[in-house]
């Protein structure tokens, strides 16, 4: 035997053979048998990593005891011989594989059957339940196959889980539990009569010893949190992810030192300041190891946005505002105008008149040649709304550090399809109550070096900060997390 046949034999011993393997039906299947030539494509648990060739030896010590990978059709018809529409999988190796694909040729009456499996397929023992894999092709639940039906009800009832046990790696159970591990000093939060949201990934980790209704947190900087394996990152994603994490932290770290070092204090003494959070324009395309970046000063610094990567004021422009607004975070926010000036459905009783302050005089000229009535008909005109989101809390809001307004903001839309803002409209509650209605100004379009270009620039900074905590705190969590 040469040394070529020798090394291949070494491999298929270490690393298995790969092949086209035929695959059988159901041997307990009373009707004829026949053989169904297939492909099936998998992976191990790591590739490139040498840890896992252990693995692979023992699963080939397993082969040669007869403990093997076996598949088993399930027909989705009755009939013989009958279309497979799902199979059973059981691995009896002693490590997990990720299995990709399986496909049947020449399927009789159907030819080639395709399954789409991407999932990790653990040791039978990890299971107290027959992995079902089933075909490429969906069904209303009205509509499935008979003989399907009961291995559907049971893969449901296998991702739902129990509810209760501590949910090992292995497990492919999607459940739900309330945030009762925040720590002892804070509420649970969810599962409540008033408010049942928000809800987590179950984890079903050990309760803790000082407080049986909260569940024990995991250790410092552990990573180790229950997954479904097939929801969680592969090796080389994972480590992008420590990667960018570490640098994300720096970019936080750095920054916060230097502001408490800072005089003034927390605050940016320039535009030219705020520039210098971003990476320089050599450095940002250059392909320097991360060992250098961080001797070169760049390691922390943000990468340089495409806004500003030819004119460091493009992001001022009336076009990039109203692009970032359609472009953005909150998109379905903003609305068609149906009247003029546009009114409020708060209360009047409560907050007083709150009508927009907004004249026709203030918005036509930067209409190109449109009336306002012209541009409600035509589709033309548009508003980003947040006053009666925010007036109600305004007061609140203002009485802490942190200041803003309820904004109005008029839109109109221009020919090549992009947004050009008309007027925004500032306003605070009236400083003898809420039933005087509020206290409102408008500001126009301004693009000089003057006063009035610099307080423009500034009401469109705090209708960009409404548009992103409204983002924040209504359209992602309560919207999409604590919404039935």
């Amino acid at each position: 035997m040469g040394c070529t046949e020798i090394l291949e034999k070494l491999l298929e011993t270490v690393c298995g053979k790969q092949h086209d393997a035929p695959i059988k039906s159901d041997p307990s299947n009373r009707t004829s048998s026949i053989k169904i030539k297939g492909t099936v494509v998998l992976r191990k648990k790591n590739v490139l990593n040498f840890k896992d060739v252990g693995s692979a030896f023992l699963d080939r010590m397993h082969e040669l005891f007869g403990k093997c990978v076996s598949l088993q059709l399930i027909s989705a018809v009755h009939a013989d011989p009958g279309v497979p529409g799902a199979f059973i999988l059981k691995n009896n190796h002693h490590s997990q594989f990720y299995l990709k694909t399986v496909t049947l040729e020449d399927v009789p009456g159907h030819g080639e059957v395709h399954f789409v499996c991407n999932s990790w397929v653990y040791p039978t023992h990890c299971y107290n339940y027959d992995r079902v894999f089933f075909s490429n092709k969906t069904y209303l639940p009205c509509n499935t196959p008979e003989p399907l039906q009961p291995y559907r009800n049971e893969e449901l009832v296998n991702l739902r889980g129990t509810g209760s046990g501590m949910l090992k790696e292995w497990d492919r159970v999607y459940d739900y539990a309330v945030y009762n591990d925040l720590g002892h000093d804070r509420p649970v939060l969810g599962g409540s009569k008033d408010h049942p949201y928000p809800r987590r990934g179950r984890t079903g980790r050990p309760l803790t010893k000082r407080d049986s209704s909260l569940e024990s947190r995991l250790p410092l900087l552990s990573l180790n949190i229950y997954v479904p394996r097939d929801e969680r990152f592969n090796h080389v994603k994972f480590k992008d992810f420590l990667a960018y994490s570490a640098t994300s932290m720096s970019r936080v770290i750095i920054p916060e030192i230097a502001s408490l070092l800072a005089r003034p204090f927390n605050e940016f003494n320039s535009f030219k300041h705020v520039l210098g959070f971003y990476k320089d324009t050599a450095a940002e395309g250059s392909r320097e190891c991360m060992p250098w970046k961080m001797l070169k000063g760049q390691f922390h610094k943000f990468p340089i946005p495409h806004v500003i990567t030819e004119d460091n004021s493009a992001w001022r422009t009336d076009e990039e505002f109203g692009r970032e607004m359609l472009a953005g975070v909150n998109p379905v926010i903003i609305q068609r105008l149906q009247e003029f000036p546009p009114t409020s459905k708060l209360n009047p009783e409560v907050y007083g008149n709150q009508t927009s302050k907004i004249t026709r005089e203030q918005i036509e000229k930067y209409m190109d040649g449109l009336t306002v009535d012209d541009a409600i008909k035509y589709n033309r005109l548009f508003i980003l709304d947040y006053h009666d989101i925010l007036m109600p809390y305004l007061k609140r809001v203002n009485s802490t550090t942190t200041k803003t307004y309820a904004s109005r903001t008029l839109l109109l839309l221009q020919d090549d399809g992009t947004l050009k803002p008309l007027a925004i409209e500032l306003s605070l509650p009236h400083p003898q109550g809420d039933k005087h209605g509020s206290n409102s100004q408008v500001f126009t379009p301004c693009n000089d070096e003057s006063v009035e270009g610099y307080v423009w620039h500034l009401a469109k900074a705090y209708v960009a900060v409404n548009d992103s905590g409204y983002h924040q705190l209504i359209s992602h969590l309560c919207a999409t997390y604590q919404s039935r």
